[in-house]
Parts: structure tokens; sequence; C-alpha cells
């Protein structure tokens, strides 16, 4: 486990690959409640030919947990330190969910940074009802019952059918997750990343974006539903969008195929322009 200081805390990342090959660097942003250990099915297609880095954000994993509030902006400070801290002057960013938040922020204050960017189930500002749900995250929180957080959270981040379709699945997650779930330490750490998401606010910005990006869209995201990544991608002028049939917001789950090969097809493809 690699651990690099910022401002006196801990954080945790892992490099798959060579740090100073010339092969394309991708970055894993992390989803809310995930961590670098919620990518490891994806390392070895994802750093086969690439060299591939994942670290955990405030609050997350084993990086060092906080005991105040903040904002995006610090998750954005904190990964631009860790491209100072590997001298990475190039990177193809990969975010999903409240990873993607931050992609997004991070693009608009250090776009020379970025190579590719890639954004799955993303929104450019928290709206009003997607507040709401985060509050109703937090309210239960405070009760201390690990299922009640679950149920309230997790069915709701992948579609119907697949959760129906997975069943044996979605109840050994939530054999592993109830006692995760019940840990006040854990609860708080979440409360605090739903809040620094609250504010958070783009999309004046989008049209200033030029690096190629591409934007990925669940069709049963009940969460970041699809009109939120379209109005994304009317405004990123180099940007496609990809709706994803039958697929709720956990799309690198429910299709990790496909999200693999969209990645890499992406970031791999070079840069390329072809005129017909």
């Amino acid at each position: 486990m690699a651990i690099f200081k910022y401002n006196g805390y801990d954080v945790h990342y892992i490099v798959d690959g060579d740090i100073n090959s010339d092969k394309n660097k991708i970055i894993l942003l992390n989803g809310i409640m995930m961590s670098t250990r919620s990518w490891e099915m994806f390392k070895k297609p994802f750093s086969k030919d690439n060299t591939l880095i994942r670290f955990d954000m405030f609050d997350q994993g084993d990086t060092s947990k906080l005991n105040y509030n903040y904002t995006l902006d610090l998750q954005v400070e904190l990964l631009k330190a860790l491209l100072e801290y590997l001298n990475i002057e190039k990177i193809n960013l990969v975010g999903i969910s409240y990873g993607a938040s931050v992609a997004l922020k991070f693009t608009v204050k250090y776009q020379s940074f970025i190579e590719k960017l890639f954004l799955a189930n993303a929104v450019s500002k928290t709206s009003d009802w997607l507040r709401a749900i985060g509050n109703g995250w937090n309210e239960v929180a405070k009760s201390r019952n690990g299922e009640a957080y679950y149920n309230i959270t997790i069915p709701y981040i992948y579609s119907p059918l697949f959760y129906m379709n997975k069943i044996d699945w979605m109840n050994k997650r939530k054999e592993l997750l109830i006692p995760i779930f019940s840990d006040p330490n854990f609860l708080d750490a979440m409360s605090r990343l739903t809040i620094s998401s609250e504010n958070h606010d783009v999309n004046k910005d989008l049209y200033n974006i030029t690096v190629p990006t591409m934007i990925i869209s669940s069709e049963q995201d009940f969460l970041t539903p699809m009109e939120d990544q379209k109005f994304i991608s009317e405004r990123i002028k180099d940007s496609e969008l990809v709706i994803i049939p039958n697929c709720g917001h956990a799309s690198m789950y429910e299709k990790p195929e496909l999200f693999v090969a969209l990645v890499l097809g992406f970031i791999n493809s070079g840069n390329y322009k072809y005129v017909i």
C-alpha cells in the first residue's frame, strides 16, 4: 500500500504498471461509496497496455478520514497534489458518479493536465432533487442502522432487472455491507462526502472544456438521470454521448465488459480525426 502525505493526512494510492513509461496513464476516480478495491476486477484490462493509477479521496478507503465538512474543491486539490507527487504531466481521467463530479471540476480548473476525459453517470450540477436524496441518506445515517442505510441507498443504484436477476449476488453484498454501514465512522465519512457535493455546479464552465470527452449515460439511472449527461454533452464541444440500455447508475458493475471496452477504446484510440 503506497501512501503520500497531503497537509499532514495519509493518502492511499496504487500504481499498476510503470509510472515512468510513455504509455497512456489512466487515473480512476471513485464513486461516493467506492475505494481502490472497488476497481480490482478492472485492474488487469486497464493496466495491460496502460499505466493505471487508483487512489482514495478523503473519507474513502484507506485515505485519512476528516473531522470537518468540505467541498469538492478539496478533492480537486488532492488530485493535483497526487499528480505533482508522481510527476505526471498528462492523464486520462476516468470518473464515475461522485468521481465524475470531481473530474469535471478538476478539468475546469486544471485542463492542461488532461489528455482525455471519461465521465460515467455524471452531473455538472447537484440538482435540488439529487440534494434531497443525499439529505435522506444522511438522515438515515444518523440512526446508525446499517440495514436501513443499505435499504435507502443500494437498491436505487442498480436497475430493477439487474437487481432481480442478480438477487443472490445482491444478498451477499447486503451481508457484507450491513456491518460496514453500521460503523459510525463510515457513516460520518459518507455524510461528509455527500455534503461535499451539495453545491457542485460547473454548468457555466462546460463550454470551456475542449479536451476529447466521452460521456456514459444509463437508461435506468435513478440517481443521475440521462438528462444530466445530455446536458453536459450538449455543452462540451468535443464530446460523445453513449447511452447504455437496461442499465442503472452503477454502470461499471452492471455492464463491466462494455464499460471496459468504452474506456479503453476511447483512451487508446489516439488523437486521430476521421474526415468523411
